[in-house]
């Protein structure tokens, strides 16, 4: 057994080398062919201009080139196997604040590719154009076509151009929630579940065929919000007015020339000409696209008698080099996932939080005498009770400034982890608190039956069989398992009050399983402001005693898993999971959200009570 594995870790390491060595055989400049032919495109970061042989410096003008997609994880990111430094929202943001800070970019071109950004992401890096803009230096976005997040993006920017043939998709908002209860009896299953709050919805999908009245009464509150968030800030963007972006998002799919004449687009040109027009607006004698700006790389070179150690290195997550520096800092802990007990887990893009690991991550930063303050960044639905309690414990026993930071969503188990924090910051969009308990379980007698399977017990007790998948609860185990969730109901209002030092009556009144957006959370009281990340680093600058206007070494927790333990360490069980909803996903696409939202239930199912969010939200 040993030998195969040493055998297959050398094949690995041999194919690995081949592959970065050829990877990083490609030439590290690459001109490209614009209409213009003095525009050109550099990959790597712009040196000096050379004098001509007249001895006087033709006019370059550099613009740095971004490019965003993808899903953009509110994590600390890892590096690839194969030489990229992996991308997420932070480290995009500081791609951002570079090109804004850098003094030979004129201005930024900001290709926004299929990006699957909610609310809160949209927002940070809404923020981060904003600060470059505040500098003096145009931001122009560039789409094939665009959706309503995507022209949310593009719209915080100078211009929006787009070819001839793009499309502007903007049909409004729909929230839609899929329904098992009929399937479940269709194969003998059973959801026998509880809920403290009527507002608290999260097992409705399992014992209902629609939305009960106060569910659908929250959940009515929240669109209305963030669809008037969406026609405010287009409106406001656009320099239009509210009643024209709601006619056109009425009439939902617009040409790109349609666009242009209602003011949605600046431009619409292919994006060669659009270079070109670029060079003329500038007066440069020669216009260069910085491409990939501020992409940190990994050197791929592993070829000599030193390319083995360099690409162990690699695989385990960096060059082996510390920074030294032992000034002040800050600590960014990352909470994201759904939030189970024990450590969290990662496993080729998704993610749970376990409590264990935070704890951790919170105790390290709390114990380091050179960090002066801690910002915990969420991004949650909730999970586990427990779980959730022992990291809102973790925060407590701290003696030092916690300003929480919240992003796509940050409810139930996710609101809970926050209440300790000094002050508690939210995106406008950001869904959050849901304060309510849910909890139950699934009797699988009937499907046994229909597959002719019996089951024989033995059991002592007056309540032995509560947790049984078999059948459901008796009247005496209902009311066991009732009284432990108004229990956790008491401790989670009670503590939510004590936090935000409101009176218990008027907390309840918000809790009950409701759910809010940012904006509407910070005139509840529920948060202090509404704000990015960075609004939260600098409040924490400021609580830590440190210059808000000074930058400091960020530490950041928990410390990201490298690739060499994910290929190697990964669970069998849950890679034939990540198997299952990958082939399902790429057969039938619109099933890769309900599958990864199935499977995160069915593990939280395993607690006995849970702080979990009444519905996943993916904001289109």
């Amino acid at each position: 057994m040993r030998q195969h594995l040493v055998l297959t870790l050398v094949g690995f390491f041999v194919l690995a080398c081949a592959l970065l060595a050829s990877a990083s055989a490609a030439p590290a400049v690459v001109e490209s062919k614009p209409a213009a032919t003095t525009a050109g495109t550099e990959s790597s970061a712009p040196s000096g201009d050379k004098a001509s042989s007249q001895g006087t410096s033709p006019k370059k003008v550099r613009l740095a080139h971004i490019k965003l997609e993808g899903m953009l994880p509110e994590s600390a990111g890892q590096v690839s196997l194969f030489g990229d430094l992996g991308v997420d929202l932070r480290k995009t943001i500081a791609r951002l604040e570079k090109a804004g800070d850098d003094k030979e970019i004129a201005g930024v071109v900001l290709e926004i590719g299929e990006v699957a950004l909610s609310r809160g992401k949209l927002n940070e890096i809404r923020g981060a154009i904003q600060q470059i803009r505040e500098k003096g230096k145009k931001v122009f976005a560039q789409l094939e076509s665009a959706d309503g997040n995507m022209l949310l993006l593009a719209s915080a920017c100078d211009e929006i151009v787009m070819p001839e043939a793009g499309i502007v998709l903007i049909p409004g908002m729909k929230l839609e929630i899929a329904y098992y209860k009929d399937l479940l009896e269709k194969v003998g299953i059973e959801a026998d579940m509880l809920h403290v709050g009527e507002s608290k919805g999260a097992a409705e999908p399992l014992t209902r065929r629609n939305m009960s009245e106060p569910v659908r009464k929250n959940l009515t509150a929240l669109v209305d919000d963030m669809f008037d968030q969406m026609l405010t800030t287009l409106a406001a963007d656009r320099e239009l007015q509210i009643d024209e972006v709601r006619k056109l998002v009425n009439e939902g799919l617009i040409t790109a020339n349609k666009a242009k004449e209602a003011g949605l687009v600046d431009r619409v040109k292919y994006f060669d000409e659009f270079r070109s027009e670029l060079q003329q607006e500038y007066h440069a004698d020669k216009l260069v696209y910085v491409v990939n700006y501020g992409k940190q790389d990994v050197d791929t070179d592993f070829s000599g008698p030193m390319g083995m150690i360099k690409l162990f290195q690699t695989l385990m997550g960096g060059d082996g080099a510390g920074s030294g520096d032992q000034g002040p800092k800050l600590a960014l802990v990352y909470a994201v996932g759904p939030i189970t007990s024990g450590e969290s887990k990662s496993s080729f893009g998704a993610e749970s939080m376990g409590s264990e690991t935070i704890v951790e991550a919170l105790q390290k930063a709390g114990q380091d005498d050179s960090v002066k303050a801690i910002v915990l960044r969420i991004d949650s639905p909730g999970g586990s009770a427990l779980a959730s309690d022992m990291i809102w414990r973790a925060t407590q026993a701290i003696d030092k400034p916690i300003v929480a930071s919240m992003g796509d969503i940050a409810a139930s188990g996710g609101y809970y982890i926050a209440m300790g924090a000094d002050k508690i910051f939210a995106e406008p969009g950001t869904i959050t608190g849901s304060i309510g308990v849910v909890g139950g379980k699934l009797a699988m007698n009937g499907l046994y039956k229909k597959l002719g399977i019996s089951t024989d017990s033995i059991s002592r007790g007056d309540n032995s069989g509560m947790f049984s998948g078999t059948e459901k609860f008796s009247d005496n185990e209902r009311k066991v398992v009732t009284a432990m969730m108004q229990d956790i109901y008491r401790i989670f209002t009670t503590k939510a009050a004590t936090g935000r030092k409101m009176d218990l009556a008027k907390l309840e009144s918000l809790a009950g399983g409701q759910v809010y957006t940012g904006r509407i959370a910070k005139r509840k009281g529920l948060i202090d402001e509404v704000g990015t990340l960075r609004d939260a680093i600098r409040l924490a600058k400021e609580l830590g005693g440190l210059d808000p206007e000074k930058k400091y070494q960020l530490m950041v927790l928990p410390e990201p898993a490298n690739p060499f333990e994910e290929l190697f360490g990964a669970d069998l069980d849950k890679e034939r999971e990540v198997q299952l909803m990958s082939g399902l996903g790429q057969l039938v696409p619109e099933l890769r959200g309900p599958l990864s939202h199935a499977m995160q239930l069915r593990k939280l199912m395993r607690e006995p009570a849970m702080l979990l969010m009444p519905f996943w939200v993916e904001v289109k």
